[in-house]
This record gives C-alpha cells, sequence and structure tokens, in this order.
C-alpha cells in the first residue's frame, strides 16, 4: 500500500521534473515568434469553447454556478483576453525605441521585453477558470514556460483544467499541478523566476516571503475591503440595482465585490428599499429555489460569514433584507445590513460573501478619512453626477481600480490594467499590463559612432574637467 509519505515524495519528485524540463526548454520557448504565441493561444481557444459545457457542470459541482454566469464571469474574460493578446502580441514584442540624451549622441536605446522564463500561476477557488487561464494567457503571450497550481477547493474546475492543459500543451511548456496546500508548499520552494498569485492577503504574504528566498519577483493579485460611495446626486435606482448584482454575483465570492457601502443620508431610504427590490427581482423571494443564485463554497466558509452575520447581529446590527441560512446546501440568502458596527468582523475582514453592511453620511471627508484609516482596497466604487464629487474623492483616495457609476466593470476592460495597491496587490494584470507582469523590460544601448565618453576616460586633466562642467551644466 501507498503510504502518504510515498505519495508526497512522487509528487516531489514530479514538481522537480516538470521544473526542470521547463527550465531547459525555456529559451526555446522564449524565441518563439508571435505567430508561433499568437497560435498557441488559438489553440486555448479552441479547447475552452470545446470544453464549455463541461466547465459549467463543473462550476455547477463546485458551487451552483449558474451556466450563464459562468459564461459571464468565467469564459468570457478569458476568451476576451486570448483576442485582446493575438491582436496585440506583435506590437507588444516589437519594444519601444526611447529618446537617448544629447550628451550621448551617436547612439539609440531601446526597450527589449523578454520573458521572466518559468512562472508560476497559483489561481483561487472563487474564479477557478478565469482567474487561471486569464493569467496563462499573459505568461504565453510573453513568452514564458508555465506550471500552474489551481485551488483544490473547487475540484471539479481544476480536473477539467487538466484534461484542458494536457490536451492542449507539452509539459515542457504547460503544466498542471492538482493538490492542496502541501502541493503548493512543495511548488514555493522552486526557484520560480516570477510567480503570480491570486488569493487573500494573508496567503500573499507567505507566497512573497517564499519568493524572496530565490529573489523571485511576484504578482500579487489580493483583496480587501472595497467601499461604495452613494452621494446625494446619484440616480439612486441604477445604483441599487449595480451594487446589488455586483455584490450577490457568484455569491459574493468575489475580491472586487462591493465590501461596505456609504449611501447619502438623504438617499439612504430610497437606497435600500431599490435594493431590496432589485435583489428580488434578481433572486426571487425565495433565494434557495432560485437557480441563479450560487452556493458558498464549503462549509468552512459558509460557517465563516455566518459568523459575521451572527457577530454583527450580537452587536447591535439590523438585517434590512435576507438573513435566512441553511447549513445543508451552505446558504445564505442575499443580505443587507444596516447599524453594523465597526468593530465587527463584518467591517474589520473581507466578507467574500452575500452580505453588505449600509451606512448612511453627510460628510463625504468623513467618509474618506475611514475609507484613508484602512489598507488601500483593491476597488474603489462611486456613484455620482457631480464631476467635482467625483474627482474629490478619486484625488483623495487610494485603491487599486475604481468604477464611477458602475461595480466590478472595470475588470473586464483589457486596456486597464487590473490589481491592487501595497495589502490589496502589487504588480497589474490583464491586456499589456499582464504582458509586462510576465516580461522583464530589458533595456538595450547601441553605441553606432564615438561619442564624448570616449573623450572623458583617465588620466584626467583640466581639459577634461572643462568639458565634463559643460556637460552637467548643458546637457
Amino acid at each position: 500500500m501507498t503510504t502518504i509519505n510515498q505519495e508526497v515524495d512522487s509528487q516531489v519528485k514530479e514538481i522537480k521534473r516538470i521544473f526542470d524540463l521547463q527550465s531547459k526548454n525555456q529559451f526555446k520557448i522564449g524565441n518563439t515568434s508571435s505567430s508561433e504565441r499568437k497560435a498557441k493561444l488559438k489553440k486555448l481557444h479552441k479547447v475552452v469553447s470545446k470544453y464549455r459545457s463541461q466547465i459549467k457542470e463543473a462550476l455547477y459541482k463546485d458551487y451552483r454556478k449558474h451556466p450563464s454566469e459562468v459564461d459571464l464571469t468565467e469564459i468570457y474574460p478569458v476568451t476576451s483576453e486570448i483576442k485582446d493578446a493575438r491582436h496585440n502580441i506583435h506590437r507588444w514584442m516589437r519594444g519601444e525605441n526611447v529618446k537617448t540624451p544629447l550628451a550621448m549622441l551617436g547612439s539609440s536605446s531601446k526597450v527589449h521585453y523578454e520573458p521572466k522564463g518559468v512562472v508560476l500561476i497559483i489561481s483561487p477557488w472563487n474564479f477557478p477558470i478565469n482567474l487561471t487561464l486569464g493569467p496563462l494567457v499573459s505568461a504565453i503571450a510573453a513568452g514564458n514556460t508555465v506550471i500552474i497550481k489551481p485551488s483544490e477547493m473547487t475540484p471539479h474546475a481544476a480536473a477539467i483544467m487538466k484534461t484542458m492543459i494536457q490536451e492542449t500543451f507539452d509539459e515542457s511548456e504547460v503544466a498542471l499541478f492538482e493538490g492542496g496546500v502541501s502541493t503548493s508548499v512543495e511548488l514555493l520552494k522552486m526557484p520560480f523566476n516570477h510567480i503570480f498569485f491570486t488569493g487573500a492577503p494573508s496567503i500573499g504574504k507567505i507566497v512573497m516571503k517564499a519568493a524572496a528566498e530565490h529573489l523571485t519577483s511576484v504578482t500579487l493579485e489580493l483583496g480587501g475591503k472595497s467601499p461604495t460611495i452613494v452621494d446625494e446626486s446619484a440616480n439612486v435606482n441604477l445604483a441599487a440595482k449595480r451594487t446589488a448584482w455586483a455584490k450577490f454575483v457568484n455569491n459574493g465570492q468575489v475580491c472586487i465585490a462591493p465590501d461596505y457601502l456609504y449611501v447619502h443620508e438623504s438617499k439612504k431610504e430610497a437606497f435600500i428599499n431599490a435594493f431590496k427590490k432589485h435583489t428580488k427581482n434578481f433572486y426571487s423571494e425565495n433565494a434557495t429555489t432560485e437557480s441563479s443564485y450560487a452556493r458558498i463554497v464549503n462549509k468552512h466558509h459558509f460557517e465563516r460569514v455566518k459568523g459575521y452575520i451572527d457577530d454583527a447581529v450580537s452587536k447591535g446590527a439590523k438585517i434590512e433584507t435576507g438573513g435566512e441560512m441553511d447549513a445543508d446546501i451552505d446558504f445564505i440568502a442575499p443580505t443587507l445590513m444596516t447599524n453594523v458596527s465597526k468593530d465587527s468582523t463584518l467591517m474589520t475582514e473581507e466578507i467574500f460573501g452575500p452580505v453588505l453592511p449600509v451606512y448612511g453620511y453627510s460628510n463625504v471627508d468623513k467618509v474618506i478619512d475611514e475609507i484613508n484609516a484602512r489598507e488601500k482596497p483593491l476597488s474603489l466604487y462611486i456613484y455620482s453626477n457631480k464631476r467635482k464629487n467625483i474627482n474629490h474623492i478619486i484625488e483623495n483616495t487610494r485603491a487599486g481600480g475604481t468604477c464611477v457609476n458602475h461595480n466590478a466593470a472595470h475588470f473586464f476592460n483589457t486596456n486597464l490594467p487590473f490589481g491592487g495597491s501595497n495589502n490589496s496587490g502589487i504588480g497589474k494584470a490583464h491586456g499589456r499590463a499582464g504582458f509586462e507582469s510576465f516580461s522583464n523590460a530589458r533595456g538595450v544601448f547601441k553605441q553606432h559612432v564615438p561619442n564624448a565618453l570616449d573623450l572623458l576616460t583617465p588620466p584626467y586633466n583640466n581639459f577634461k574637467q572643462k568639458l565634463i562642467d559643460l556637460t552637467i551644466k548643458w546637457f
């Protein structure tokens, strides 16, 4: 009988084998042309389309995600990323010429984008297809070899991705390892050239610490508490509808979901009423019977979110709508709460579930102060029809990204860099930003004819000093 230790040893050997294989192959892959990389992405596009129905089935099994929501939040972001990369790879790879100072006349300079080498993508469970294959597109576009570690919490999604990867790529170029925490630990021991991690800030710190052992560069797509501000000029009905959608899509298990909400006192009651209306329109009076409403991914996370609600209620919070739970099916109804204590876990932890605290405000500067007292959020949302208010909030806050008069929509624009700042992330993803994350911007200087530097070599004398003085003053 195979023991657990033997299984671990076997996986460690397999990880090392694949890593060595990809290390030897990295320059061959790195020297591929834009046409060759486009062809690889075309194959990836075809396999995503081929397995589209199986992907939907896998995500339904993992946490009852509706097929249409899979299309919108898992399939479309990947195919959109592929199309953007295929359209632009030739330009991205071409690099860019940059100016050369007059003092270095007779030379030219350019930025050459070269692949990092062997890279690791560690992806989360909340959007397992999107947040695995999206970074993979960027890694392939940049010319890297890739090892992928998807989350073990969505095993059906991980299994279908393994099938897709094996069907599309040779293991010397792209390989996927299933497994739990121990697999991630072993992978993080390897001297990767870059690590792209998506997940919680607490785990991001562990990844970054492991990367530091090899001075490996990282892109960390993390999370945090993303606020929404609805001011006195906002279209309340639209704000309520879009906020409800962004909060409850994927059952609230979204890193850029609105995590807490400030509504101007003059609009608070109208907003709450509109929010209730739209939530019921989306998920009916009884969301347990609504197939469009997903579930909490597992028992652990159900208990975690339930604990947040219970803690808030014990400290005086009021449930305006929702609050129903069923532990047998990991169900928590779409929930809006008021009077939530600022020291409750709903406000000290990222919620990552279908619960939204809402506060009234009269002075936006106090709201800004409260937001800035926290870690920088991954996203900040503003509903307003006053340009002055919008600019004031953007200029006096810090966030990874911002949507004005919408929630979460910026994620879908591949022309925008996506990512956090400090606690909410390091580095950017999507489109050109993703390509650059997986590339080294290599400066290339070329001397064509003799220049002034040739006159300034030792031994130094008064004449050379005068030339140096002139250079410092005028060039």
